[in-house]
């Protein structure tokens, strides 16, 4: 309901055939984003950096397909896209590097390859495991998380700000973002990020809350 609304709301559109959601997490209930956009009809690439989850998702039939290569991920998405094939396709990495690669792509040939874009990462937790800095592997990160608390705290912060200004780029572009309720855009602020809706007060964001604005 969430994906269909979005495309509704945002694309002004019935049918998301064609159309590319990326988002970043499939642990806990957060696996049935990758369903959800093949019940929709449209190409979702969700990231995750624990590799068991990833593979639990695929093993239980959540996501049809898993890479850890991003030039497969994108050549993958431009063949969905085009022939407007439904696919969930789990990225094991960073959501960080997908967001970046697809600013790469936008620069360096102009498309914008995705339409929807949301996050579900464990935010509400961001320093105890629930979000991974993109400077580090898995297993290096969460080795850092036990012997370097604040230090880690430190780099999730920079990742954060850097999430942020990807999403910011494509969504000047014509992507449409939305906080799945996670308190990913509340961290983002807290971390510096550029989050605030111009010309209103700290507590708005410029990025919607799908609870009011989609599910609403």
């Amino acid at each position: 309901l969430t994906v269909l609304n979005a495309g509704r709301r945002y694309l002004k559109a019935e049918d998301l055939s064609g159309k590319v959601f990326v988002t970043s997490g499939l642990g806990g209930m957060s696996g049935a984003q990758a369903k959800a956009a093949v019940i929709a009809g449209c190409v979702g690439i969700i990231a995750e950096v624990d590799e068991a989850a990833l593979l639990k998702r695929h093993k239980q039939g959540w996501l049809m397909e898993i890479s850890n290569n991003l030039d497969h991920c994108i050549a993958r998405l431009r063949d969905a896209r085009k022939n407007k094939i439904a696919l969930s396709l789990g990225y094991h990495g960073n959501v960080i590097d997908l967001w970046e690669r697809l600013v790469y792509e936008l620069d360096t040939t102009g498309e914008l390859l995705v339409d929807l874009g949301s996050d579900q990462t464990s935010c509400h937790n961001p320093f105890n495991g629930g979000y991974y800095p993109v400077q580090l592997g898995f297993e290096e990160a969460k080795k850092l998380l036990s012997t370097s608390p604040g230090k880690f705290r430190t780099l999730v912060q920079e990742s954060l700000k850097r999430h942020v200004a990807a999403i910011n780029r494509l969504a000047d572009k014509g992507m449409f973002f939305w906080d799945y309720g996670n308190a990913f855009l509340l961290e983002a602020q807290r971390a510096g990020a550029d989050v605030e809706k111009r010309g209103s007060n700290k507590t708005e964001f410029r990025y919607p809350s799908y609870v009011q604005h989609i599910m609403g």
